[in-house]
């Protein structure tokens, strides 16, 4: 069983950064896909960015050279750092773990781009 606790979310204007933290709880962190998720308002969600291991990551195109996924083993911790934030990069962004066939969901912070 895998626990995630998401933090860091907030309302920031056009332009700024925020930086969320996605903490796991489990003995398994090293070997985990971690990734994080977004919806917005009236649409599906969608991935954002993922991290197999320390050097293995990919994001939507939407956020590339914005965004930057990373995990920290001692901490059990996975982050997301927004630059340049956009107001439509505003939604409830989900901390996601996958485990073989099992995947695991954080409960979701609100991050709102907004002037």
């Amino acid at each position: 069983q895998v626990q995630l606790v998401e933090s860091g979310g907030g309302l920031v204007q056009p332009g700024g950064s925020l930086r969320l933290s996605c903490a796991a709880s489990t003995r398994i962190f090293s070997l985990l896909q971690m990734a994080w998720y977004r919806q917005a308002p009236g649409k599906q969600r969608e991935l954002v960015a993922v991290i197999v291991n320390t050097a293995t990551t990919n994001y939507a195109e939407s956020v590339k050279g914005r965004f930057t996924i990373s995990r920290d083993a001692a901490k059990n911790t996975v982050y997301l750092q927004m630059n340049s934030l956009k107001p439509e990069d505003t939604a409830v962004y989900y901390c996601n773990a996958r485990y073989s066939i099992d995947t695991y969901w954080g409960q979701g912070t609100q991050v709102t781009v907004s002037s």
